[in-house]
């Protein structure tokens, strides 16, 4: 976040709303998304790190809530953003059902590496995906870390006949994604790396150490849409903007940063709104002949009261955002 001062937790508290978005397929083994939306000057912003995140990383989170909320947003160099299709690890035969939520998108990101699952899996789904897209479609697969070195090499063996675009965090080091850079260069397979960016202390060492072709930006984890171009422009790598699972007020914060990237020459992960049944807006954020325009929804009382989260899980969530405003504060002493 920018030199901004800390907005009071009381004014955050004030508009704070606690949601839960049903999924139309399990994703990231839930199938109900939750998050905290609130009102800052500038707009909706959204607070939305994953359940199982410490309070440590997700005080970067609020820090990019608070940036979206507050600070102006960047001047934007285009006016739509090209978005792909995102295949959670389903069954091969659930892939056209997916696709079919999506209007119009010319790239799909294929899950694999789930738990519980095998190569085998990985391939049959991909291979759904390459017939459903066409020769013309992009298909890129994200293993979110989960290969060791050998099994990344195998795996991409396995589907390089299907034209891979890029394969995104194969492994979880650092010096593992440089080897498999160097293993599959032959192949012509660029390596991605998103968790080795915003689950690190220094986001610029993949950059600095060869272990990434591209990099995958998240605006909300990374602190914010500002911190967010900072770190592309000091890592030198070309960047695709990505989602969390994030409701539409999150994906605007996306957007927002997709928007304001110079040289963008990839479709953004940023339709996953399509993979909710419902939205905390009556008009979600969900792309129109494969793009998403720079909307920035705004909910009223009664969409959020239809998604409200059950008491229990509203005071959890509260609870973690005071948690992390505690440690903001004492970081901007």
């Amino acid at each position: 976040m920018s030199s901004m001062p800390l907005p009071p937790l009381a004014d955050v508290l004030a508009t704070a709303r606690v949601v839960a978005l049903p999924l139309a397929v399990r994703f990231r083994g839930v199938t109900t998304r939750e998050a905290v939306v609130f009102e800052g000057p500038r707009g909706w912003t959204e607070f939305s790190p994953f359940l199982e995140y410490d309070d440590a990383e997700a005080a970067t989170w609020l820090a990019g809530s608070f940036d979206f909320g507050w600070n102006p947003a960047p001047p934007a160099l285009r006016e739509t953003v090209a978005v792909n299709a995102t295949m959670p690890a389903v069954a091969a035969s659930e892939v056209p059902r997916i696709l079919a939520r999506y209007d119009g998108c010319r790239t799909v990101k294929v899950k694999v590496a789930e738990a519980g699952q095998t190569l085998a899996d990985d391939v049959a789904r991909v291979r759904a995906v390459r017939e459903a897209v066409g020769p013309e479609g992009r298909v890129r697969v994200d293993a979110n870390a989960a290969w060791n070195l050998d099994e990344a090499e195998r795996a991409v063996h396995a589907l390089a006949e299907f034209d891979l675009e890029y394969v995104e965090q194969p492994c979880a080091e650092i010096d593992e994604l440089a080897q498999l850079r160097e293993r599959i260069a032959y192949l012509d397979i660029p390596v991605a790396a998103d968790e080795s960016v915003r689950k690190a202390v220094d986001p610029l060492r993949v950059a600095r150490a060869g272990a990434a072709d591209l990099l995958v930006i998240k605006a909300q984890p990374l602190g914010g849409v500002h911190a967010a171009l900072d770190i592309v422009a000091r890592a030198g790598l070309p960047a695709v903007v990505s989602s969390a699972l994030d409701t539409s007020i999150g994906l605007a914060m996306g957007a927002t940063l997709a928007a304001a990237l110079p040289g963008l020459d990839y479709d953004c992960g940023l339709g996953t709104a399509s993979l909710f049944t419902t939205d905390v807006v009556a008009s979600p954020l969900v792309a129109r002949e494969g793009v998403l325009t720079l909307d920035r929804p705004r909910p009223s009382s009664a969409e959020l009261d239809r998604v409200s989260a059950a008491d229990d899980r509203r005071d959890w969530w509260l609870e973690r955002l005071r948690r992390c405003h505690t440690l903001l504060e004492r970081t901007a002493r």
